[in-house]
Formats: C-alpha cells, structure tokens, sequence
C-alpha cells in the first residue's frame, strides 16, 4: 500500500512539474521545457514588445495554424534544437501566435500574412526586421536571427 502511495504521489508531483510554467510580468508567460526555443504566452504583441524592450531583446514571431503540417514539423523538428534555442532564447523573446485564435486574427491582419507558418522578426516597437514565409531549418533559422540582429545595430 506504501508503494501504491509513494506512485501515485510520484505520478501528481512529475505532472505537475511538466505542466507549471514561470509566471512573468505584464501578464507573459514562459513555457517551461528542458531545451530548445523557448516561447513566451500573452494575449498581447504590446507586452511581448515591453518585455522585449526591458530585457534589451528582439523579437522572434512563429505564425501558425493547428492544421498547418509544415507548423507542426517546425514544433517537433526545429524549434527543440538545443543550439537553436541557446541562441534564439538569448537573443529574443519568442512569440508563438495562432493566427486563427483570439488576438492572433488581428495580428495576422495587422502583418498581412497569408501562408503559414509565417515567422517573423521585430524589433522592439513592432517593426518587421525580417520576414519568412513557410517553414525552415535550423540554419536558416540561425542566419534570419542573425540578420535581424545585424539590422538594429
């Protein structure tokens, strides 16, 4: 009965620990993950760009839908990359966006995107940086992240 306890107790501490994430200010929040691109929650691109503007970071923007494959390739292929996510989580606050969910029609109305995913690069008043219709790789990735920091600087 002992076992059948310390399980079960077991069980409900690791789901927990998969599910929490770290609240942070202005209503964003971090998804917890072990490795690979971090993504920050909100309702609001505005908090996005103010956390952005506090932390001294652009801005990195996936547009996506649930029935996009090439999305879901990117969620399981690209975006868990170790290495990527060093460099993007050092260097952005990411952003993941439904474009067909809440906040994100506006914003998909707002930057005029058409094909999914999108993804984008701002900088911290919103300006598009750079701009990349459809999925990629790791490399590609590295260089659009590179050219967006070479372009406010």
């Amino acid at each position: 009965m002992k076992i059948f306890k310390f399980t079960i107790w077991t069980v409900l501490a690791l789901t927990f620990v998969c599910f929490s994430s770290c609240k942070s200010k202005k209503g964003t929040t971090v998804t917890a993950q072990k490795s690979g691109v971090q993504f920050t929650k909100s309702d609001s691109l505005t908090d996005v760009l103010e956390k952005a503007a506090a932390e001294d970071k652009l801005v990195f923007v996936d547009f996506y839908t649930t029935w996009c494959l090439p999305c879901r390739l990117m969620d399981e292929d690209v975006f868990p990359d170790r290495r990527l996510g060093d460099f993007m989580n050092e260097n952005f606050i990411n952003y993941k966006v439904n474009a067909e969910k809440g906040n994100g029609v506006n914003l998909s109305t707002l930057y005029n995107i058409s094909a999914f995913p999108t993804l984008l690069f701002l900088d911290q008043n919103g300006k598009v940086l750079e701009r990349k219709l459809g999925a990629t790789y790791q490399r590609e990735m590295f260089a659009l992240g590179e050219a967006a920091l070479a372009g406010v600087q």
